[in-house]
């Protein structure tokens, strides 16, 4: 089947989905409607997802081009090597796009007095003051070496800034290494001139003729690797006891730093003697080696930029200020677990608050009626509330059950701390499967009330992160149905005991039943022809069977529209292929994350949330859950967060037959969703707009656009 569709000219590959996806990210650092300081981070962001996927992505396909030559990717036909050389090509010309909007950003913090100098353009007093600090702060925590016979070449870690120095001495060339260590800053800035600084790295690159002194230096550069971090973790077998899982995990982030090279970048041009050293030593190919003339290496200063402006520049060249609202469906001072028990409440971050949910978990901590709690956790911020909840409510004789994923791809060693500290206040921890990770979003505390067992259950689409509660777009209904809360005690029941085949009436649970019943649901849809409609909201899709059951739908005349943020296999609008499906994207502020699947209209709509994407890895390797939604209250809140979506004309772009992405045409009055759902979240969370909740959240948007 899959040489069949590649064929057919409806796909495209994954990788160069996801490049197209960071180029929007990048375009809103090309953006001047951006706020300056914004767009600096969008720079910052742009570059670690650029770094994340030459890690992972082109890692885990420089070990299949060596392993599987002439295995072909289902979408596009192309061998490992072939994507391997597409990515290359694609890539270079965003380091090109990244140099001139970071010229343009750094020339403009520039006009607003935070100038990033180069050592040429300090005058004779400066420079001293730039050398004396090298001299006394720098020099003495440098490492530097001279790689020769005696002194082998070192390893060098992924993501670290080197100089690099070829070096002469008696006619014979060696190579000088100088590690730029973490402990420094990466900004120096002036004496008696707050607003002019250079990088560290700069600072060392000038002294390196120093640091060598009995050598020639006949070029120089900044550098630094980025070496293969797609760690297979069924390389072994687990061991008997969940304790060797942790062990395992611990080798593993040991062996992640001494994988094969996938990337080198330099800072400035080198001559092609030079960079045949860095081909060489790291067994690259030229089109391995990117440079990036005006950009960092390392941009993850761009977040703290802010600190060094006034308080008034700062405001001004920053997105305005919000603070997560008060839930909407949640009067102030009102327990969301005595509400839950009551109706379903439905939480939609970062536009209102996680806090009533941590509240509910501390108040079930000291609950006297709360028998227990069980939650699986997948991402926790290095700060986390929740677990201190967790703790108490285990030290307090709760039954506690913690069902953390270690596998967390880098954030590994934050959920090993975490489990050992769970583990010593009492929680049970269970550590998940050997092929599967368990990547759902789920929370069930039961209670003992004189009627009987009582079960509040919470199922959202994002982690219980409160740092990404404020940045990432997430939706999570409480609710105390007893048909899923007993849906949800069987699901920690089976986790507890390793069974991934169990059977749910309620809740869509993968690897089992998620992705049949997606399948049979669009199955129903198609079975409507004309009055078919499927609205699909998650963040990316390669699911080779799903993309087939879209494209049936198109072609059975259903109307599919889709909000996909990052990956997407599937081409639309491709005349007698997937001419019904229209695909859209949004790339703004906040990280579009939550998952909202919809099939059908009015009285049959059948509506659920989800922590799945549309990818095999979700819907065949993963323990993931989807959520019916049966309040009509919250069914309406969805809708509207949708119906904004969906009419966004500023921050959307739609995704063409040829896999690029266009603007939605000008309109009188231009709407941004994310903007739109801050202000109704504020206006929502006072006591006056609180009487127009019950006419609906969107109600002039929706006169606007003539939608009953």
């Amino acid at each position: 089947m899959a040489e069949i569709i590649w064929n057919q000219g409806y796909t495209q590959n994954r990788e160069l989905s996801w490049l197209e996806f960071n180029a929007r990210v990048l375009a809103e650092a090309e953006d001047e409607t951006v706020p300056l300081l914004e767009r600096f981070k969008f720079l910052a962001i742009f570059t670690s997802n650029l770094d994340e996927f030459f890690m992972i992505r082109v890692g885990s396909l420089t070990d299949m081009a060596a392993l599987e030559p002439n295995r072909r990717d289902s979408k596009s036909g192309l061998t490992a090597s072939e994507q391997l050389d597409r990515i290359y090509a694609a890539v270079e010309p965003l380091y090109v796009r990244r140099d001139a909007a970071f010229r343009d950003v750094d020339s403009r913090l520039a006009e607003e007095d935070l100038r990033r100098i180069s050592m040429d353009k300090l005058d004779g007093s400066e420079r001293k003051y730039i050398k004396r600090y090298f001299e006394t702060m720098i020099a003495p925590v440098l490492s530097p070496q001279v790689v020769d016979s005696h002194h082998p070449f070192p390893h060098l870690e992924g993501k670290v800034l080197y100089i690099a120095a070829l070096l002469s001495h008696k006619k014979t060339e060696r190579l000088g290494l100088i590690p730029v260590p973490a402990s420094l800053p990466p900004l120096i800035f002036l004496p008696n001139d707050k607003r002019r600084c250079l990088m560290t790295e700069d600072i060392i690159l000038a002294f390196a003729d120093d640091v060598f002194e009995m050598y020639d230096v006949l070029e120089k550069t900044v550098f630094c690797v980025t070496r293969n971090a797609d760690v297979p973790l069924d390389d072994e077998p687990f061991g008997s006891e969940q304790v060797d899982l942790r062990r395992k995990m611990e080798k593993m982030l040991r062996q992640r730093r001494r994988m094969g090279v996938v990337r080198v970048e330099l800072s400035r041009p080198v001559s092609s003697h030079f960079k045949a050293y860095f081909r060489d030593r790291f067994e690259v190919t030229d089109a391995q080696i990117f440079l990036s003339r005006n950009a960092p290496l390392r941009m993850g200063y761009a977040f703290s930029l802010g600190d060094y402006l006034s308080n008034g520049r700062r405001s001004r060249l920053s997105d305005p200020p919000f603070t997560p609202q008060q839930p909407a469906m949640l009067p102030a001072g009102q327990s969301l677990l005595k509400a839950a028990l009551q109706r379903d409440v439905l939480l939609s971050y970062p536009y209102e608050s996680m806090e009533p949910f941590l509240q509910m978990i501390r108040e079930a901590a000291n609950d006297p009626a709360v028998l227990s709690v069980r939650i699986t956790i997948y991402r926790l911020a290095s700060k986390a509330k929740l677990v201190e909840y967790l703790c108490a409510a285990a030290e307090n004789g709760k039954d506690v059950t913690v069902l953390i994923e270690l596998r967390a791809r880098f954030d590994e060693q934050n959920n090993i701390d975490w489990s050992e500290r769970l583990e010593e206040a009492g929680c049970k921890i269970i550590y998940g499967f050997e092929d599967y990770k368990v990547h759902s979003k789920i929370c069930l505390i039961t209670r003992r009330e004189r009627s009987g067992i009582r079960y509040i259950t919470q199922v959202g689409t994002g982690n219980y992160n409160e740092k990404t509660a404020r940045q990432y777009t997430d939706v999570s209904l409480v609710t105390s149905s007893e048909s899923i809360g007993m849906d949800a005690a069987q699901f920690f029941n089976n986790m507890a005991l390793g069974n991934l085949n169990g059977r749910y009436n309620r809740l869509l649970v993968a690897p089992s039943g998620l992705k049949s019943s997606i399948l049979a649901l669009m199955n129903n849809e198609i079975a409507k022809g004309r009055d078919g409609y499927i609205l699909l909201k998650f963040n990316s899709l390669t699911d080779i069977d799903i993309i087939e059951k879209l494209h049936e739908a198109s072609m059975a005349g259903v109307t599919v529209e889709m909000m996909i943020r990052g990956i997407c296999c599937l081409l639309p609008g491709v005349p007698g292929k997937t001419e019904n499906i229209t695909v859209s994207s949004i790339v703004g502020r906040f990280l579009e994350h939550s998952r909202i699947y919809v099939f059908g209209r009015g009285e049959n709509e059948k509506m659920y949330i989800s922590s799945a994407d549309m990818m095999t890895r979700n819907t065949e390797r993963r323990v993931e859950i989807a959520c019916p939604i049966d309040s009509p209250e919250v069914r309406a809140r969805l809708h509207d967060i949708l119906f904004a979506m969906l009419h966004d004309t500023v921050k959307a772009r739609v995704l063409q037959p040829d896999g690029s992405y266009s603007r939605k045409p000008s309109v009188p009055e231009p709407l941004c969703a994310q903007d739109l759902l801050m202000q109704q979240a504020v206006s929502m969370a006072s006591e006056q707009a609180m009487h127009a909740a019950e006419r609906g959240l969107l109600p002039w948007l929706r006169r606007l656009f003539g939608r009953n």
